[in-house]
């Protein structure tokens, strides 16, 4: 255990951090993972957040989840499991607050289009992207550009789903079809980040609580907007028990407490499933040190065999119902031919505002599709409409 923090020996520990790639002096206040966080939450980047899309569109009402809100309910669900399991709670925030600091704005939707717009050029990742823009693109220190956060987090940010490649550097099955995406030999810390190992229990951690808490908050919102009914997940493991056992309780309250008891109930009853089985899986690993964590071959926190089954279930149902429905895919489609267009615009001559201008002039012509990908990356929903009306005197409106 760590003598300052009480973690368990195969935790991160900030006291023994391998560091940053500048050197910064050491914080009277705060530990290293906690001043990551905090440079994290001050970034332009998390701010935007609040504007970009996680599944239905900011603009259709106030209730539903935007990337910010959704980051704010993975970070706690990330605390809880790192607590439970007594990890560095700290990290496993950090690292939360960072996991979609990179998606593009209308969520997947922009992804994929400057996904097949850099083809040629190593793609679009959100994970990458997340690194470019904690260590290139927020430029606000005088001394560097990025956040100069810890090795630590800049790993969790790039691998909390799972190796890239394997020990003979070969891609993992993720990237198997197209390779691996391009920018992974950047200089991105201060050591090499070990692409073909495990990131750390924290990572794992905030991984799996992106996954819990889009689940539970997409039915919540698909139920909000009148995609679906209670009674229609009656039968969808693992909700439809939890319905079925609220109905039972709450008969003659209303939809919206009763969908407010089940999401609760869902949110509780995988989050737990999550620490018994990790409890079992690091005992059954003989995980002692962080360094075994790495080489584990496997994701030491995840769902049980039995919850797995039943949450790919609930994923197969919620997309056709809820991801593929036809005024999601609406949305999707107009998006998507907005990102479209403003790449095409921008990559073809059309000028950028401010600083990207000025970077415009002095950058190699075959990095300019980069450049344009960059800008359009960091734009929030509305600045991406407002920008494809301006260029294209056009009235897009998504309300």
């Amino acid at each position: 255990m760590s003598s300052q923090l009480n973690l368990a020996s195969y935790a991160a520990d900030p006291f023994n951090s391998l560091g940053r790639r500048y050197q910064a002096d050491d914080s009277a206040t705060r530990n290293e993972f906690q001043r990551d966080r905090d440079r994290i939450i001050h970034s332009n980047a998390f701010r935007r957040l609040k504007h970009k899309t996680q599944v239905f569109l900011h603009h259709e009402g106030n209730h539903y989840r935007t990337r910010l809100t959704h980051t704010l309910e993975v970070a706690q669900i990330a605390r809880s499991i790192a607590r439970s399991l007594k990890l560095c709670e700290d990290l496993a925030e950090a690292l939360a607050l960072a996991h979609d600091l990179g998606h593009t704005p209308f969520g997947h939707a922009g992804e994929r289009v400057l996904h097949e717009k850099m083809h040629d050029l190593g793609g679009f990742d959100h994970n990458i992207q997340a690194l470019r823009l904690v260590t290139r693109l927020e430029n606000r220190y005088a001394e560097h550009d990025g956040l100069n956060l810890t090795w630590e987090t800049l790993e969790g940010i790039i691998k909390h789903n799972g190796p890239l490649m394997d020990s003979a550097g070969k891609p993992t099955p993720k990237y198997q079809k197209e390779g691996l995406p391009g920018g992974l030999d950047e200089p991105w810390a201060v050591a090499d980040l070990r692409y073909d190992s495990y990131a750390s229990l924290e990572a794992q951690a905030a991984a799996i609580a992106d996954d819990i808490a889009y689940n539970a908050h997409d039915i919540d919102d698909a139920l909000r907007a009148g995609l679906l009914s209670l009674e229609e997940l009656r039968d969808v493991p693992p909700v439809g028990p939890i319905v079925q056992e609220v109905q039972s309780k709450y008969p003659l309250v209303d939809q919206d407490r009763q969908t407010h008891e089940v999401v609760r109930r869902l949110l509780t009853r995988t989050i737990e499933d999550v620490i018994v089985d990790a409890k079992q899986r690091l005992v059954a690993a003989d995980i002692e040190t962080i360094e075994d964590v790495r080489q584990a071959n496997q994701t030491l926190i995840g769902f049980s065999h039995e919850m797995a089954t039943a949450e790919k279930g609930l994923k197969s149902f919620l997309f056709d119902r809820v991801y593929r429905h036809k005024s999601v895919m609406d949305q999707v489609d107009r998006a998507q031919h907005i990102v479209a267009k403003l790449f095409d615009a921008y990559l073809a001559g059309e000028e950028l505002p401010g600083e990207w201008k000025e970077r415009a002039k002095v950058i190699e012509k075959e990095k300019m599709p980069r450049l344009v990908s960059d800008f359009i990356a960091g734009m929030t929903d509305p600045y991406a409409t407002t920008e494809y009306n301006r260029l294209f005197d056009a009235d897009e409106d998504f309300r």
